[in-house]
């Protein structure tokens, strides 16, 4: 199976503002991050608060450059300062939180159908057709296409911010903690949703999140991130019960763990207790 996604040497650099007092400094956001991903696969990106997995998102979608190193899809080089617009569409987001990544003012038939009349030469009526076949697709009613943001729940919304980025039919989506601002029972839906999506269209996912339960669901490999550095990347199952490397053990052991045997102990001790 062919590499949809191979990213070599990524790094990343910020440069802070320097003062009288304080000299300026370069904040290195990515440090040399290699990876290949096959195309129909779920490669998940996990690590604590600040190792760099957001900006690696946000160079793998080419809304940020690299320092330096090299980011390829479908066999093809990418330059970002002279992207085509074939390459744009091959590529697509979904934004952590349902509630602002949607125009509070544009209709939902509007947010679907934008992407189509930018790119795209379709007569208004196909992209109606095109964005109501959509709205079926994850799960919501062509009712819904003359209805506002504000009239949706956060996984409605959700849904909305995912058919609005399979519109230009991309092969590789970006999932940047989709699913983290929700409840529990929504998030179950939203992931079956995904899978369901995977399977039908043939999509390949880079899924970033801290929520390692979730990772564990949906991933085929997981890549390890800290302080910007790849500490460890393998099968997901070879991952979770073999770690090798000590920050990834120390990340797990962090996970809170349900026991449900002694869940059932403890309750069983209280209704002695009372009774």
């Amino acid at each position: 199976m062919t590499a949809i996604l191979e990213a070599v040497n990524l790094s990343r650099d910020y440069h802070t503002k320097g003062s009288f007092l304080s000299p300026t400094r370069t904040i290195r956001a990515l440090k040399n991050v290699s990876f290949r991903l096959k195309r129909g696969k779920t490669l998940a990106i996990v690590g604590e608060s600040g190792c760099g997995k957001s900006t690696l998102a946000r160079i793998l979608t080419m809304i940020d450059a690299p320092t330096s190193g090299k980011l390829i899809i479908d066999g093809e080089g990418i330059n970002i300062w002279k992207l085509s617009p074939a390459q744009r569409r091959r590529v697509q987001i979904v934004f952590q939180n349902p509630y602002g990544s949607l125009n509070p003012r544009q209709k939902i038939g509007d947010v679907l159908s934008e992407p189509l009349l930018l790119n795209s030469d379709k007569p208004p009526g196909e992209r109606e057709a095109l964005a109501c076949a959509m709205l079926r697709k994850v799960g919501l009613d062509d009712d819904h296409y003359e209805r506002l943001p504000h009239m949706f729940s956060g996984g409605q919304r959700q849904r909305i911010a995912i058919a609005r980025a399979l519109m230009l039919k991309p092969s590789l989506l970006i999932l940047d903690e989709p699913v983290s601002a929700l409840d529990l029972s929504m998030q179950a839906q939203i992931l079956n949703l995904l899978c369901d999506l995977q399977e039908e269209f043939g999509l390949t996912y880079v899924f970033v999140s801290h929520d390692l339960s979730v990772v564990r669901h949906i991933a085929d490999e997981v890549l390890v991130m800290s302080l910007g550095e790849v500490v460890e990347h393998g099968a997901c199952d070879q991952i979770f019960n073999a770690p090798r490397h000590d920050y990834t053990q120390t990340l797990f052991n962090a996970t809170p763990q349900v026991n449900i045997a002694r869940i059932r102990q403890r309750v069983e001790t209280r209704r002695r207790k009372l009774s």
